[in-house]
């Protein structure tokens, strides 16, 4: 473990820098300076994440487009006319019916709230990731009007989901350090409370160094891995995301 963990440390040293930034999804975030603009497109960019990472980043790059790349602006003055603008869009089974959805819960929160932290924040506090992503899946469908088909968009661990997605948005959100990479905006939930996302790549990686036992990817081998990461960084676990993801994505291992 000791070896393991030396060189797992010098591999997130490696790849948790700023250029990192330009071929991951978390580039488009940073495009942008305001916190609600990060947020949005941060939430976006994560979701979006399936499939090759350029073409993850050209969609948002013509999502951010079509929100005349003020996300927040858009969200909360928006009018009729202007949701046509968002017609046609797609990325894969994601489509307009489920990104007016999107922009119609974001306007509702930000009319509310500062900030889409307390979105996760079962009852204004934090307990632990996993309540808090079922809440606020249990949230953000609790409307009237809430397409049946956008709900495959949005994981829970109620349904034993790994929540990949959202758990890497919560990474940007969370997480601080000093490399320029993940944003730190959020304070209330803590960043060695953070279950580490698990894509292809981390999977893979995290298999053949033997820090999964489980055949399956869901919700408990998201906790499992966590679980060892926490041995190795009990403040920080999920900085190992960026050495598992690199050592897989160069084919370093």
């Amino acid at each position: 473990m000791f070896n393991l963990k030396k060189f797992l440390d010098e591999k997130a040293d490696q790849y948790n820098n700023i250029q990192f930034i330009e071929k991951d999804p978390i580039s488009v975030p940073h495009l942008f300076s305001g916190k609600q603009d990060r947020e949005i497109m941060g939430f976006f960019a994560a979701i979006l994440a399936w499939g090759q990472r350029k073409t993850i980043i050209s969609k948002c790059h013509e999502l951010a487009d079509r929100l005349g790349n003020e996300p927040f602006r858009f969200v909360m003055e928006h009018s009729e006319k202007d949701l046509k603008l968002l017609l046609g869009f797609r990325h894969r089974t994601f489509n307009d019916t489920d990104l007016m959805y999107f922009v119609d819960f974001f306007r509702r929160h930000y009319q509310k709230y500062e900030s889409l932290e307390t979105a996760f924040l079962c009852d204004g506090g934090f307990k632990n990731v996993e309540e808090s992503l079922i809440y606020f899946e249990h949230n953000f469908f609790n409307h009237p009007h809430a397409p049946a088909r956008t709900h495959k968009h949005v994981a829970t661990p109620a349904r034993n989901s790994a929540c990949k997605r959202l758990n890497m948005f919560l990474r940007w959100m969370v997480r601080k350090d000093d490399k320029g990479v993940d944003f730190g905006l959020w304070e209330k939930i803590p960043p060695h409370a953070l279950i580490c996302p698990i894509d292809l790549h981390v999977d893979r990686t995290a298999r053949q160094l033997g820090l999964i036992k489980r055949k399956q990817t869901d919700w408990k081998t998201a906790l499992e891995l966590t679980h060892v990461l926490r041995e190795m960084d009990a403040d920080d676990p999920v900085r190992y995301d960026f050495a598992l993801f690199g050592l897989s994505v160069e084919n370093k291992l």
